[in-house]
């Protein structure tokens, strides 16, 4: 079955977005590991890195993702900003490696005007000088497919396909596959026929084997807008079947699967989301989800 989760604050220390995860029985986790609004970041502590990985572990140790910060743009023609985007991404595949986190989701930047391939050509380059800036080996980087807006790379999966290809790290490249972003761009997965053909594009143009994380959202805007706004699940325009025929489909058993759905304070919205995504598992992934999620409640019990 795939474990199913959400992105979760990490206020008052990185460790608590354990705590909130389980509070809403989840199973996978996606985290910023720093302010993801500013160029500079604290370093680690020691004391932070150890609490995170001992809450990993009382977890089940359950997937986790990081998410760069959005200030990063590696495929900006401007100096000032590429310096800058290089040494933060440099940091945050540090800190991913440090909190032992296997992935770092990141968008694949913006050309900002100067066309989609001169974009392309710098992401890659700038890309590759950040991990061997960074020296760090063990981190996968998850290329998220976005949903075009403006000027933004990686609505197609020619384009990130050509990341992968071109880039000296290919072997540490993968893709986050967002629901709600592959909508926008385009890719209709409402139905079987439709979800079945967008995915044999996928794996014919970049493989399927390289999908290691997903996006549930549903989408505010219509099939094709360009836009990206994330909508609960089953309230916007991609609607339930999607999602039932995703989380069914054999080929993404025991994938990691987090909601970026609207949050109030209370995390009511992801629990209501995920109900409704559980709802869609037919009879036997049900089953096994009860199982698992009983299991990971007496782990949780028997280390506090």
């Amino acid at each position: 079955m795939p474990l199913l989760g959400a992105h979760m604050s990490i206020s008052g220390g990185l460790d608590l977005a354990f705590s909130r995860i389980l509070e809403i029985g989840g199973e996978a986790l996606q985290i910023y590991t720093r302010n993801q609004r500013q160029w500079q970041s604290p370093a680690l502590t020691e004391e932070a890195v150890l609490r995170f990985r001992e809450r990993r572990e009382e977890s089940g140790s359950m997937p986790v993702a990081a998410h760069d910060a959005y200030l990063i743009n590696l495929a900006s023609a401007d100096t000032i900003t590429l310096r800058q985007s290089v040494s933060a991404f440099a940091d945050e595949l540090r800190r991913a490696s440090r909190l032992s986190i296997p992935f770092l989701i990141a968008h694949p930047g913006s050309h900002l005007g100067t066309g989609r391939s001169a974009g392309i050509k710098r992401f890659v380059n700038h890309l590759d000088r950040a991990v061997t800036l960074a020296e760090i080996q063990d981190v996968t980087i998850l290329l998220e497919i976005t949903a075009g807006q403006g000027t933004n790379l990686g609505s197609s999966f020619e384009e990130i396909g050509s990341m992968i290809n071109f880039s000296r790290f290919s072997r540490l490249l993968g893709v986050c596959f967002d629901t709600c972003h592959a909508f926008a761009a385009g890719y209709d997965i409402r139905t079987p026929e439709t979800y079945s053909a967008t995915l044999e594009s996928f794996d014919r143009t970049i493989g399927l084997d390289r999908i290691k994380f997903f996006h549930l959202n549903d989408s505010k805007l219509p099939l094709g807008s360009r836009i990206d706004r994330h909508e609960h699940i089953g309230k916007g325009k991609i609607g339930l079947e999607c999602f039932r025929l995703l989380l069914n489909d054999p080929r993404f058993q025991s994938y990691p699967m987090v909601l970026e759905t609207p949050k109030g304070k209370d995390l009511q919205n992801d629990r209501e989301n995920l109900k409704v995504l559980r709802s869609l598992l037919n009879s036997t992934s049900q089953e096994i989800c009860l199982r698992s999620r009983s299991t990971g409640r007496r782990k949780n019990l028997q280390s506090t």
